[in-house]
């Protein structure tokens, strides 16, 4: 069994140059609370099969001091993210050395292809990882990391900062904060969801209440109508006879 807190084994470099172009299969599945997407995966990355695996990325750190997972989780644990409802996609599929490395129209068709897979997928929160990314791909260049005001269907789009340790604008802390504040949003979203389910449970119950109701009160009509016509009698049989 593989100790916890233990990282995937290092690609060696002609593991890393062998990975560049590969694509990562996603983390994903319908109905997530949130879909967090990378820019594109790096080659330490898809050399490894993992998310965010390069070590000195500060995704997995975040998530945990934000409490979105019980405890801190290794790359290679990627798929308990589903039992918890967060998932994980890129912008563009294609793996490369740094993102800068992407042309602007990869990222505006990946921000077309990311869309409709929302749109298939319906997470209630689509967390991008990375301002300048989300901007060039979604067609916003005044974005700012936090909710935004555009919806991809149902689903809420909040932009998160870049936890790559290149990012000096960011400390481990004020990263963690941001990925909180994300996390209370979406937990709020989730109980707003259950209250709604629960309520539109309520409604058709009533209404179904109702419907027997109704039911048992046409029955009753039509018991004391078979009831008032058996007290009339038969109709008589013949005519009377006329005097004349």
């Amino acid at each position: 069994m593989k100790a916890t807190g233990s990282r995937p084994p290092r690609p060696t470099p002609a593991d890393l140059a062998a990975a560049r172009d590969k694509t990562l299969a996603d983390v994903a599945a319908p109905g997530l609370r949130v879909l967090f997407s990378g820019i594109n995966p790096g080659l330490y990355s898809a050399a490894t099969g993992h998310h965010f695996a390069r070590p000195g990325n500060r995704f997995w750190p975040a998530l945990h001091r934000s409490g979105f997972t019980p405890r801190l989780l290794c790359p290679d644990e990627q798929e308990q993210l589903l039992d918890i409802g967060l998932g994980i996609t890129n912008i563009v599929a294609r793996a490369t050395a740094r993102a800068d490395q992407l042309r602007p129209d990869e990222l505006r068709e990946g921000g077309r292809e990311l869309a409709a897979k929302v749109g298939r997928l319906s997470p209630r929160w689509l967390a991008i990882v990375g301002v300048t990314a989300y901007r060039t791909a979604f067609g916003r260049p005044g974005a700012s990391v936090g909710p935004q005001d555009q919806t991809l269907g149902r689903t809420r789009v909040w932009v998160l900062p870049n936890p790559s340790g290149l990012n000096a604008h960011w400390s481990a802390e004020s990263l963690a904060g941001e990925f909180a504040r994300l996390r209370a949003a979406a937990d709020g979203a989730a109980a707003d969801g259950a209250a709604a389910d629960s309520a539109a449970a309520d409604s058709a119950a009533s209404d179904s209440a109702r419907l027997r109701a109704a039911a048992d009160s046409a029955a009753a009509d039509s018991a004391r109508l078979r009831t008032a016509a058996d007290s009339a009698g038969p109709e008589p049989s013949g005519t009377s006879q006329l005097p004349w």
